[in-house]
């Protein structure tokens, strides 16, 4: 990085840790709790510029890269996990625009996106088809300047207060093989026949609203094809995974971080048979295990992110850094719960909020197993001898 985004980079992960202590981690209990939908939280994000966080600067954007926004993500979910969530849709829609749109496409759309006041959602999983992408059912027949859209997506993060929505279907039903014949389009959430059918109840992960859609012969401009020609969105979207990848590896480091910190400072407070829990062996060796674990984790993200700030392919790196972090992340939030003991089970402390939010991790953005396949795949295309 250069010596101004360096600076830059400085400059907002301040700003977002200082939000955080201030303005998130005072609120976020009760908001979690009560599933309230945390407008104010969302509306400060939009205001620092952590949406327009990776759009260029030619766009409007900030510009700043990859390794700078896990560590945002990092800070975010530090604080409260759903936080980050808001951003993660967002960021891979307009990396997917940046990198793969018509240069009008950019003009138009990321301008928007940049403001964060009307943010983007990605549908991508149906209720048939999740990991098995060239699976999906949703399908757009071409009809002159338009496109006429029809299906149903499950499990749409901000799916709705999302102003548009980046969709995958199938614009060609007949491709060989099936992901040849695979599009995105851009969908206004205003459009006729576009319906969120109903809110869907989560473990955790509250707050931020996932939805079940459906699209009933919803008319879309020819114009919305992201990049302009059809049977390109397999790539664009997978492509875009590996931004949401190491969103999520990031959040999993941020939500280990909080339930470390939480415990090591009870450990120093709370004592047993006369001295301070984290003098007790079982415990500090517990807690060592669980910092090593962290930053192991938050080595791979940046070397995921350096990789995807490089311009190169990263399913490999962002692959392995969700798996680990994701697996970590569950593993120390329970090793958290054992040093808070009896109290750790109950709503007085943040640990019961941890713990429920922890197992999306492992399948958000696609499963543990899903990503050791994705890994394997990338090794046997670096190792694999003609």
């Amino acid at each position: 990085m250069t010596t101004a985004a360096n600076d830059a980079s400085a400059v907002i992960i301040r700003e977002v840790k200082r939000f955080v202590d201030k303005e998130v981690i005072p609120v976020a209990t009760e908001l979690e709790h009560k599933n309230e939908y945390p407008a104010a939280l969302v509306d400060q994000l939009a205001e620092m510029g952590v949406f327009a966080m990776t759009i260029s600067s030619e766009y409007g954007g900030l510009g700043l890269p990859f390794v700078t926004y896990a560590a945002v993500v990092e800070e975010l979910s530090r604080g409260w996990m759903s936080v980050a969530g808001f951003v993660n849709t967002h960021v891979i829609v307009s990396y997917i625009i940046e990198n793969f749109g018509t240069e009008e496409q950019k003009r138009q759309w990321l301008p928007i996106m940049v403001e964060g006041k009307q943010r983007f959602a990605f549908t991508l999983t149906e209720p048939d088809a999740g990991s098995d992408v060239a699976a999906i059912k949703t399908f757009a027949l071409k009809n002159g300047d338009e496109y006429r859209l029809t299906g149903n997506k499950m499990f749409v993060s901000n799916g709705r207060r999302a102003a548009y929505y980046l969709v995958l279907c199938k614009t060609d039903r007949n491709a060989n093989p099936p992901h040849r014949g695979i599009s995105a389009l851009i969908v206004d959430q205003k459009s006729p026949g576009v319906v969120v059918q109903r809110d869907i109840e989560k473990l955790g992960y509250k707050g931020l609203d996932t939805v079940a859609l459906s699209f009933d012969d919803v008319r879309v401009p020819v114009t919305n094809l992201v990049g302009g020609k059809e049977g390109d969105g397999f790539r664009q979207v997978m492509s875009g995974l590996e931004v949401g990848r190491i969103n999520v590896a990031s959040r999993a480091v941020g939500l280990a971080r909080a339930a470390f910190e939480d415990a090591i400072a009870y450990s120093f407070q709370r004592k047993a048979f006369g001295k301070p829990i984290f003098e007790h062996q079982a415990v500090h060796m517990r807690l060592a295990d669980m910092a090593t674990k962290i930053e192991a984790a938050r080595l791979l993200v940046k070397q995921a992110a350096e990789k995807k700030d490089h311009g190169e392919r990263s399913d490999l790196e962002a692959g392995m850094a969700k798996l680990f972090a994701s697996e970590m992340c569950q593993e120390v939030v329970i090793d958290a719960m054992r040093t808070f003991g009896g109290y750790g089970y109950t709503k007085d402390m943040r640990a019961e909020r941890y713990y429920r939010d922890a197992p999306m991790l492992i399948v958000g953005e696609g499963t543990s197993d899903i990503q050791k396949i994705v890994i394997a795949r990338a090794l046997e295309r670096l190792y694999k001898k003609e």
